[in-house]
């Protein structure tokens, strides 16, 4: 027999986006309860960012010491102790995440329910075989899994994930890494640093998250400098040999046998929507199950259910998943009195060295002929090469019209850094004109900034001849 529980407002998962959306609607003074069918702590603080940067810092230590003879500085015997390493990333990780169940704990435990939600209606919530929660609105916040390709599920234990890679007790010799987005980047590069005979393969060349293709050129260039890369790839077969795996693919350059200890899919994640029956509730699904949403609203049509975090199947970023949760949670507390919350400029970081960021609006969403557009090399950069950190390129891009800062993409030393900068000027809609009427100083990595702004105002005044009052423009 279930017990029945009421409530104003529903929360399904406990990750980042349904903890704050669990208390955005208690600080709007709704009777909440928030719900967990797995292990509480967030996908961040377990398997996603906080592990692989510790992962990143070690990689980053290594090369660093093995690249110091470029300054005449030269380390004997460097070695890498890779149980130490993972030792030291999952003890780290359990710390992070030991924050995040303090966070849970402090929750009543009459408003937090360990079980598998499942609608029954857009009413009525089952939750594992104990309760039924009857709500006025729901936020589903169920974050997501990796995706596995079928044809690589032969590999068994020799097949790993973003939920499994950081609990192997010391490195292997040897891996292939499918997918070229930022986890496969950011992890194979790292691993490569670590000792690691890495490959990377992918169905198409775009590494990263860049869409010019000038930048997304140059990373390739760049990476491929590094570490074996095979683009425009296709998997042929798949077949697991002892305690190896054996890959036959296809590249433009004919057909390759891969083999090597582990295979490591980062191929994307998958939003967790499958077992939640979400087709009782009358919702717009998308072709992978996922409801059409308000991104400022985070509505469901004009539902009584919310969508945050992962589970939207939109960025799949920590501060999103935040900011989303939140606007959740109160228009769920509010329903049905809906208001628009806070976007903030978009910002997204890989971890790679070189770094990339992308700012604001993306060229491939902009009109050709409506922007123009400056750039940079860090190659001659003067900080940069002081630093033996000069690879790659800065792009930023203006409206022609107004001479508005549109977004930015960097591949380059301290991209995260110069990525905020970047972020909160376009959050306050700044011209190229008031950037460049920043301070500067000299000599530092935001000079390629500065050289980049300046070269996108010289093509502002090219397409409008004189200027025009509204870009603020002296020549």
């Amino acid at each position: 027999m279930r017990k029945v529980l009421g409530v104003d407002v529903a929360v399904l998962g406990a990750g980042t986006a349904g903890m704050l959306a669990f208390d955005a609607a208690v600080k709007e003074g709704a009777r909440a309860v928030l719900i967990e069918g797995g292990e509480y702590g967030t996908t961040c603080a377990r398997v996603g960012c906080m592990p692989s940067k510790l992962l990143i810092a070690a990689a980053d230590r290594a090369h660093l010491q093995a690249g110091a003879g470029e300054f005449g500085i030269h380390y004997e015997g460097l070695s890498i102790d890779s149980r130490q390493v993972m030792a030291r990333v999952r003890r780290e990780r359990d710390r992070f995440v030991g924050f995040t169940l303090q966070e849970i704990e402090a929750i009543p435990a009459e408003q937090r329910l360990l079980g598998k939600g499942r609608f029954r209606s857009n009413t009525l919530l089952e939750v594992g075989d104990r309760w039924l929660v009857k709500f006025k609105a729901a936020v589903i916040a169920t974050g997501s899994t990796p995706y596995i390709p079928e044809e690589l599920k032969v590999l068994e234990d020799r097949l790993l994930t973003t939920d499994s890679v950081f609990e192997l007790e010391e490195l292997p010799k040897s891996i292939v890494v499918i997918g070229l987005g930022v986890i496969g980047l950011e992890l194979g590069q790292a691993l490569h640093r670590l000792g690691v005979d890495v490959t990377l393969v992918g169905r198409s060349d775009k590494l990263g998250i860049f869409t010019d293709p000038q930048l997304q050129e140059e990373a390739l260039k760049v990476f491929s400098e590094e570490l074996p890369i095979l683009t425009h790839t296709e998997i042929q077969t798949v077949t697991r040999q002892g305690d190896q795996a054996l890959l036959t693919v296809r590249t433009p350059s004919g057909e390759q046998e891969l083999r090597a200890d582990y295979v490591l899919v980062a191929t994307g994640r998958r939003a967790n929507l499958a077992e939640l029956a979400l087709d009782v509730c009358g919702l717009d699904l998308d072709s992978r199950g996922v409801p059409d949403c308000n991104p400022h609203t985070m509505q469901c049509g004009d539902s009584n259910i919310f969508v945050a975090g992962d589970a939207t199947g939109m960025l799949p970023l920590q501060h999103e998943a935040a900011d989303e949760g939140r606007i959740a949670g109160r228009n769920a507390a509010r329903y049905p009195m809906i208001q628009a919350g806070i976007r903030r400029s978009p910002l997204s970081i890989v971890f790679s060295d070189p770094q990339m960021a992308a700012v604001g609006q993306r060229v491939a969403a902009m009109i050709p002929g409506s922007f123009v557009s400056g750039s940079a090399s860090f190659v001659t950069q003067g900080r940069s090469r002081m630093m033996g950190a000069n690879k790659g390129l800065i792009k930023v891009y203006a409206d022609c019209r107004s001479g508005e800062f549109l977004g930015a993409e960097i591949l380059g030393p301290q991209a995260e850094h110069l990525g905020h900068l970047l972020a909160w000027a376009h959050q306050q809609r700044l011209t190229v004109q008031e950037m460049l009427s920043m301070p500067f100083y000299h000599p530092v990595v935001e000079e390629a900034i500065r050289t980049a702004l300046a070269k996108c105002r010289r093509e502002l005044l090219r397409v409008l001849p004189g200027g025009e009052p509204t870009l603020g423009i002296q020549v």
